[in-house]
């Protein structure tokens, strides 16, 4: 019998690590097709890369799958983290501000350990798996190294410890973070000019942002906004899909 709360741990991450792994081929895929669809070629040639992302994807699903077996454990059997069912358990206007709390956050460390992760000595052994990836695909999303899985898994269970979420609003954020993640790196750009490049695309990361960051590497390190880079002096505007793939060649000569 004591030993039927550590079971139920591991059912838990083997639980998450399959609806991770899920979600990442769902989304990917459904990303992977409608390119293969509206832009006939922009992936070709790319089978043996494409594989390699679905392999680092489907190991950094796993490693995702263990944090988020524990919350949702905590969760449900113990009430240890913050996450709430009754809508009512706090004040209406808190559920889209936790959103905007929680991407706020996860944009923040995002930010930085991925600057980190550009330094000479972590970018070889640890950040060019990702930067493989020449030009991206939609399934590059989760293509990292597992040290860069780590750093990226702990975050959102780190945070239904410390701030209250409704449980729906903790899918937004969910959502938000996959839909984004796989729709930066397609190729392509999903959202409409008026967008991207309007007030709005003046402070939310697409496609066309990050794009620049695979181009020149040192440039547009955010996920969600480009408050950070802003701040910081590493925002260079918007990229052009066009010169991918020669920029990210010249870029991985340089960091060679």
């Amino acid at each position: 019998m004591r030993f039927l709360p550590m079971t139920a741990l591991l059912l838990s991450a083997l639980a998450m690590t399959l609806i991770v792994g899920v979600r990442y081929l769902i989304t990917s895929g459904a990303f992977a097709f409608a390119t293969r669809i509206t832009r006939p070629g922009l992936y070709a040639g790319l089978d043996r890369q494409m594989r390699a992302e679905i392999g680092w994807s489907l190991a950094s699903a796993a490693i995702y799958g263990i944090p988020a077996g524990i919350v949702a454990w905590g969760w449900q059997r113990h009430g240890w983290t913050r996450i709430y069912e009754n809508i009512e358990a706090w004040p209406l206007w808190w559920w889209p501000l936790s959103i905007l709390c929680y991407l706020a956050l996860h944009d923040t460390w995002f930010y930085w350990t991925h600057r980190a992760f550009h330094h000479p000595r972590l970018f070889g052994p640890i950040h060019a798996v990702h930067h493989m990836s020449r030009p991206p695909t939609a399934w590059a999303a989760m293509s990292f190294h597992p040290w860069e899985a780590i750093s990226g898994a702990v975050v959102i269970p780190a945070l239904v410890f410390l701030i209250p979420i409704h449980v729906a609003a903790l899918g937004v954020v969910l959502g938000i973070m996959t839909l984004m993640g796989v729709t930066n790196h397609m190729g392509w750009e999903l959202f409409p000019k008026a967008l991207v490049r309007g007030y709005a695309g003046r402070w939310i990361i697409t496609a066309s942002h990050h794009q620049r960051h695979h181009d020149q590497y040192r440039c547009n390190y955010g996920l969600y906004f480009r408050v950070w880079d802003r701040l910081c002096g590493t925002d260079r505007g918007l990229g052009d899909f066009g010169a991918a793939a020669s920029g990210a060649g010249r870029a991985a000569a340089r960091h060679g």
